[in-house]
């Protein structure tokens, strides 16, 4: 039987990157065809490395050019597109060849602190000011509209009286870690 082969674009540590891959290492059913990343210097490059992962590295204007992703995604023979932490606006081009298989997780319950420049720490800090009792992880498909797609999975956490930035990242990742790979496999073997 043909294993679903999955590419994860990520941009910084590569933690859920890394979390995804340990997770599917031993798989029969799914493997981690690529790591891709818009950052030579970013920790995931040789993380990813070490866990002998192929490593791609693309330029910026790479991404948004789009031919370079959509001709390794093809080469490849990659399922699905995971975003792991991946800084960069998915071209539409990619998106139209893998409608309803590229799958983000973004540190907030959508459609609340979602959209262009909503990311990491500065989810966090919007939650925090706002003074919001519970905080999350939303898992959802990719669309051409940031942090519009349709949702797969949410999970929750309460946000604590006295609760810090690094308190809340601390939560958010502990969900991330725990549900994402485990929402990949669901959402991708039948």
């Amino acid at each position: 039987m043909k294993k679903i082969r999955l590419a994860i674009f990520a941009s910084g540590t590569g933690s859920n990157a890394l979390n995804i891959i340990q997770y599917f290492k031993t798989s029969d059913v799914v493997e981690i065809g690529f790591v891709l990343s818009n950052k030579q210097d970013a920790k995931i490059v040789n993380a990813a490395r070490e866990q002998g992962v192929e490593v791609v590295v693309v330029s910026n204007q790479e991404v948004e050019a789009a031919g370079k992703l959509v001709d390794l995604c093809r080469e490849n023979a990659i399922d699905y597109i995971i975003l792991a932490g991946f800084l960069r606006k998915i071209p539409e081009q990619l998106i139209g060849l893998y409608p309803d298989r590229i799958i983000n997780i973004h540190p907030s319950l959508l459609p609340k602190y979602g959209g262009k420049g909503m990311y990491g720490a500065n989810v966090h800090k919007a939650v925090l000011e706002n003074k919001e009792k519970v905080s999350g992880i939303t898992i959802h498909f990719v669309n051409t509209e940031f942090d519009k797609g349709e949702i797969i999975a949410q999970f929750q956490c309460v946000v604590d009286e006295g609760e810090t930035l690094e308190s809340l990242q601390h939560k958010i990742h502990l969900l991330e870690h725990a549900n994402f790979p485990n929402v990949i496999k669901n959402t991708i073997v039948s």
